[in-house]
């Protein structure tokens, strides 16, 4: 009885895979609960920037083409969530050591992100406005590049965002263009 008391008191101290498993559930739903912060951060300080863009939005000369006012909420909402499911997946591969580039690379163009909607909607700087969402391209698409090195499914799931950064790039300088008076 004494030997299985012994056997007993040793299982518990060793780890088991379940409790390791657990562990590494807990760190793994901690890191995508991490990174999905940080990319909504990016869209509140974006947020308070167009705040009060509606009324400003609304009386800027638009292309024909240029999407309604609503539909940008509900995009980008859908962009972030990509974009942060796609950080988790780089992160969860190498760890933020080994992927740092890839991951320094990815903050940075989220800082990008946040700075456009501050240019256009609160200091009204159209050519600045351009400007940025063009290095903001250039960011994304150096991103994208990186973590395709570490994960494919990463680097295709941050593709909608540059199509939409690609897109907004063309209505930024059309919008920009068309009120000149309005926008710097």
């Amino acid at each position: 009885q004494l030997t299985a008391l012994r056997a007993a008191a040793e299982a518990e101290r060793r780890p088991n895979c379940e409790s390791i498993t657990a562990i590494l559930g807990i760190a793994t739903a901690t890191g995508l609960l991490g990174w999905l912060l940080l990319t909504f951060a990016t869209a509140a300080i974006g947020a308070l920037a167009s705040a009060t863009a509606g009324t400003f939005y609304s009386e800027l000369s638009r292309p024909s083409w240029a999407p309604p006012s609503w539909l940008f909420g509900p995009v980008w909402s859908a962009l972030y969530v990509l974009m942060g499911v796609s950080a988790w997946l780089v992160w969860r591969t190498r760890g933020f050591t080994r992927a740092r580039g890839a991951l320094v690379l990815f903050i940075a163009q989220l800082a990008a992100n946040a700075l456009w909607s501050w240019l256009f909607f609160v200091w009204h700087q159209g050519g600045f406005a351009f400007a940025e969402i063009l290095l903001l391209w250039c960011l994304i698409a150096a991103t994208v590049i990186s973590f395709w090195r570490i994960s494919r499914l990463a680097a295709a799931l941050l593709m909608p965002y540059l199509a939409w950064v690609t897109f907004a790039s063309a209505l930024t300088f059309s919008v920009w263009r068309l009120n000149l008076g309005l926008l710097s």
